[in-house]
């Protein structure tokens, strides 16, 4: 069964980080969401910044930066014909791996058994990703988290999308909700319904589900499988400084 995902994260006061990755109802286009949220003011002190390809994260008052570890990478990249979009810097380490791809085995899934959670003790928080074949719109979405908090055991599980059906997605996000320590995603991405080709709308839709009190930054990218021209949308609560 389909999720409404605008409802499930209406309810929803912190899933921490998400992913979505689906066709839109006409079938022709790709759509992708990410978003981040945060509690501590370091975590709320960012902004997506656009880059050749993809964004970026950065300080919104650079001044305010206590500590970049973990806070500072691209979320979106784009390889080739495929996007790549996570909540760490293993987006670079995708697109690495991606670019070395005349070697047998060096793919999406290889790349993340290199790495592993967060080490940000005692949450551990998992790492999402989520690659995208913009010809087809084919997708992958991954979870590296610890297994019941144990930080001496990583579990790595990939979801492979080959055949994605017009008007729905998958979902993943880092916890399953609020809480001390945050408790980690659990179970297959959700299957959601997506309702729209327009990124603007989509992207307005999201924002609003968002938690006002937590919600900091979301990015929307709709990919013309035809053409593989794509168009990105950029919601930032948090202005940033001039640099």
């Amino acid at each position: 069964m389909k999720v409404n995902l605008y409802n499930y994260l209406a309810g929803n006061d912190y899933p921490g980080r998400g992913i979505c990755i689906g066709l839109a109802p006409s079938g022709k286009k790709s759509m992708i969401a990410y978003f981040i949220m945060g509690r501590s003011a370091n975590s709320r002190n960012r902004v997506f910044d656009p880059i050749d390809g993809g964004i970026r994260t950065k300080a919104a008052d650079p001044s305010k930066m206590t500590d970049p570890h973990l806070i500072i990478y691209n979320p979106v990249l784009t390889f080739e014909k495929a996007t790549i979009v996570t909540n760490g810097d293993q987006t670079n380490t995708i697109y690495d791996f991606l670019a070395k791809n005349d070697f047998p085995g060096y793919n999406f899934e290889a790349a993340l058994k290199t790495r592993k959670f967060e080490d940000d003790k005692p949450n551990w928080t998992p790492r999402i990703s989520g690659a995208a074949d913009m010809r087809t719109g084919a997708y992958k979405l991954s979870i590296l988290k610890s297994c019941d908090g144990n930080e001496n055991s990583a579990q790595r599980f990939a979801f492979d999308y080959y055949e994605p059906l017009a008007g729905e997605g998958h979902f993943i996000s880092t916890y399953k909700g609020n809480g001390n320590p945050l408790p980690s995603f659990e179970g297959e991405p959700l299957r959601v319904a997506i309702d729209e080709d327009d990124p603007n709308e989509f992207a307005g839709k999201l924002w609003t589900a968002l938690n006002e009190d937590n919600k900091v930054s979301l990015f929307v990218r709709a990919i013309d499988l035809a053409t593989q021209g794509y168009e990105d949308v950029i919601c930032n609560k948090y202005k940033a400084l001039e640099d």
